[in-house]
């Protein structure tokens, strides 16, 4: 609720300060200025209000604008219209605007993180261990969580890679196309004209939506989204020297009173009244002769970016139903080509490699700053590009403790020098993450747990941290793994750990259920490791592990407490490029491993190897999510690690149910976006479907059709803030069925 005020009376203030401004000298409902004679072509203004994803629309009416041969001398813009707009006039094609808004991942960039694959390796390996995104971090203020609005990072790459090359720090008034946008003081309200600003920062100004994106600083003014202020600038066109405006209005219509039952409601609702008040009055200032291009975006809402498409169907529709006035206003084919080629031109300072003489980091307090440069992957001496600078922002954002990564350019006499400015998060550096993991096949199967994991970083100057995991439930445990490189930011690493954990399990025979046995475990590890850039990892060692083995069913007074040592030496290695591990679109997992037991402690008499590889492949169709994998597992002595049955390990089979030496998985999933939940609640919702073969075999046997399993399985699921959800229905060809409700991780 204190959040809920702050923004009512920030907009509050914003009305009030819109209110009593006075108004254009000129201009009034229905109003007209003198025309111009005939004989000059008019300046035709193209001004393109806000609406969040509604602002896709903007780019189908600049591809029917195109088609028909209509120019535009002049573009104005406010949120994603300046987004679009500035884009447009710095030289981007229809196809770059496409482009960034089927491939960036609007999800991370609203919850202010990057893509899943553009993170560290440690970072992915923790939403593999806990895929929740329940975070908060434990200072000595106490409890801190993330910022209530996205910072500026993920943001901030999405629009770098949309802005043609050699753009982003060009002032505007040097685009090709004359273009303005707006912001608001966050201190005063007033509006800020972003006429002289590069290009970059006036876009992301604009943009700024209180309570989704961070603030900017800009000529020491702390500014955010002009849209409260003028959403749609019409005054500004006319400032400019516009003779004809076109004027694309996309904002959020009012909300009916049935969807007012809620706070959440009813606070939208009065912040859309005071967006649509300085809407209709910009509406007024239009002329006869100007056009107003009003698309139906029914269905689509300001923060739902999956529906790109539709937006700019809508926009392009509308565009097109306008085309008899707009027709009066084209010019002849090759004159159109003529400007467009002037405006798609390269720019004047193209991205040529230079020398790259010093790597300077500023901003750190408690990341060695030597840590960053050798992160960054940028190497002195090197001829460098301005797309590897950025690319190294990128690569030191995905590191999960830095709240913004800048870089700054300078060129002198052939040689560069780039200088990073990381400001830290400090919530990261003592942070908490709590997961919840459910399982249930409606039958004998019922899992459940409560996970957390601190990670303490930073803890030297070569980067050290420490990860502690505790589990409660079915099973209990706790661990801790200390992370150690060897040199400020260095590839190879050490790492210790130990842990202790208690558990139960069924032991089965041919699938048929003989025991259930209680396990207590005590382990240390240590490993020698190198990571390759931020998508895989080797790593070797030794673990020792202790464990008490208890027979809980069937109950034998006489039957004793087993103990059993031994030592493991083992061998691995990992590659992780998935963008996201509910469904992925893009990306590999690949794991490949090698444990041998050498056969000298208690309880072991000879010497054991056991293997394990899976390999998972994500791709995406359309609208469509899915993957391939195969998994393959090997015990020399006794069964494998691996164990078959339960939800997309042969749906149907009874959990865990296949134990044998060799475990062999093929299988298929394939899921379908069907709608998608509010950012701050989850995700996308699907619906989907698997094919799987596989089963156990002992020594000796070889897998062959006739002995592989068939199964497969429909489902519902849901990404959630804890992790993906499913429900579904599992069946095997020999008859089985199961239902199963699953939330946790999948594979």
């Amino acid at each position: 609720m204190k959040r809920l005020a702050l923004a009512l009376a920030f907009c509050a203030g914003l009305a009030s300060a819109a209110e009593t401004r006075p108004p254009q000298a000129g201009v009034g409902p229905g109003g007209s200025e003198a025309a111009l004679p005939r004989s000059a072509r008019p300046k035709i203004a193209l001004v393109l209000s806000g609406g969040g994803a509604r602002g896709f629309a903007h780019v189908g009416v600049l591809r029917a604008l195109q088609e028909m041969h209509v120019p535009v001398d002049i573009v104005v813009g406010t949120s994603m219209g300046s987004v679009i707009g500035g884009a447009w006039a710095a030289g981007a094609s229809l196809q770059d605007l496409e482009r960034m808004a089927a491939s960036t991942d609007w999800d991370s960039v609203v919850a202010d993180r990057p893509a899943r694959d553009e993170l560290h390796f440690r970072r992915r390996d923790e939403d593999i261990q806990i895929p929740s995104r329940i975070e908060f971090g434990l200072t000595l203020k106490g409890v801190q969580g993330p910022p209530a609005a996205a910072g500026n990072a993920a943001l901030e790459m999405a629009l770098q890679k949309l802005l043609p090359r050699g753009t982003r720090d060009l002032p505007v008034s040097q685009l090709p196309l004359p273009f303005r946008s707006v912001a608001s003081d966050l201190l005063t309200g007033e509006l800020v004209v972003l006429d002289n600003t590069p290009l970059f920062q006036t876009i992301r100004a604009s943009l700024a939506v209180p309570g989704v994106f961070a603030p900017v600083r800009i000529k020491d003014r702390l500014v955010v989204d002009g849209g409260l202020v003028r959403n749609l600038p019409v005054d500004m066109a006319r400032a400019m020297g516009a003779d004809i405006v076109i004027a694309v209005n996309v904002g959020t219509p009012l909300a009916p009173e049935k969807e007012l039952g809620s706070a959440l409601g009813v606070a939208n609702q009065m912040l859309q009244i005071l967006t649509e008040q300085n809407v209709q009055r910009s509406l007024s200032e239009l002329h006869q002769d100007d056009i107003l291009i009003a698309p139906d975006l029914g269905g689509v809402t300001f923060l739902d970016f999956s529906t790109w498409k539709q937006a700019m169907a809508a926009g392009e529709a509308a565009a097109r139903a306008l085309a008899p006035r707009l027709a009066a206003l084209a010019l002849p084919e090759p004159d159109y080509a003529g400007r467009e080629s002037l405006r798609l031109a390269a720019p004047l300072d193209p991205d040529r490699p230079v020398t790259l003489a010093r790597v300077q980091v500023q901003g750190t307090r408690e990341v060695n700053p030597a840590v960053l440069a050798r992160q960054s992957g940028l190497e002195p001496g090197q001829p460098t590009t301005r797309e590897q600078v950025r690319q190294a922002a990128v690569a030191l954002y995905g590191r999960g403790d830095l709240a913004r990564v800048e870089t700054d350019i300078d060129d002198v006499d052939e040689e560069r020098t780039v200088t990073i400015r990381a400001t830290e998060a400090e919530w990261t550096r003592s942070r908490m993450r709590v997961g919840l993991e459910l399982a249930s096949d409606f039958r004998d199967a019922n899992n459940f747990a409560i996970k957390v994991m601190h990670v303490r970083a930073a803890l030297n100057s070569w980067g050290g941290e420490l990860r502690t995991e505790g589990r409660l439930g079915n099973e209990r445990g706790l661990g801790m793994q200390w992370w150690q490189p060897l040199g400020p930011g260095a590839k190879w690493f050490v790492m210790p750990a130990a842990q202790v954990g208690k558990t139960s399990g069924d032991i089965f025979e041919k699938e048929l259920r003989r025991e259930r046995l209680s396990y207590n475990a005590r382990a240390a590890s240590f490993a020698l490791g190198r990571q390759f850039g931020n998508w895989g990892e080797f790593s070797v060692g030794v673990s020792r592990q202790a464990y008490t083995i208890r027979p809980l069913i069937p109950q034998d007074p006489a039957a004793g407490v087993r103990r059993v040592y031994d030592t493991k030496s083992f061998a691995r290695f990992r590659v992780d490029t998935l963008d996201s591990l509910a469904f992925p679109t893009r990306g590999t997992l690949l794991t490949l491993g090698r444990e041998q037991t050498p056969g000298s402690g208690k309880g072991v008499g000879t010497a054991t190897t056991n293997w394990g590889a899976t390999a998972l492949q994500a791709f995406h169709i359309a609208d469509w999510a899915g993957h391939v994998s195969l998994e393959w597992a090997r015990a020399q002595v006794g069964a494998s690690p691996v164990t078959l049955g339960g939800f997309l390990r042969l749906s149907g089979t009874p959990t865990d149910s296949i134990q044998d030496p060799t475990i062999l998985l093929g299988r298929l999933v394939l899921a379908r976006r069907i709608a998608s939940l509010p950012s701050g609640l989850g995700g996308t919702m699907r619906a989907g479907f698997s094919l799987e073969t596989g089963g156990g075999f002992d020594r000796g046997v070889t897998a062959s059709g006739r002995a592989l399993k068939q199964a497969g399985s429909a489902f519902l699921s849901v990404e959630t803030r804890f992790g993906p959800l499913f429900l579904g229905a599992g069946a095997t060809r020999q008859g089985e069925e199961t239902l199963y409700l699953f939330l946790g991780p999948v594979w």
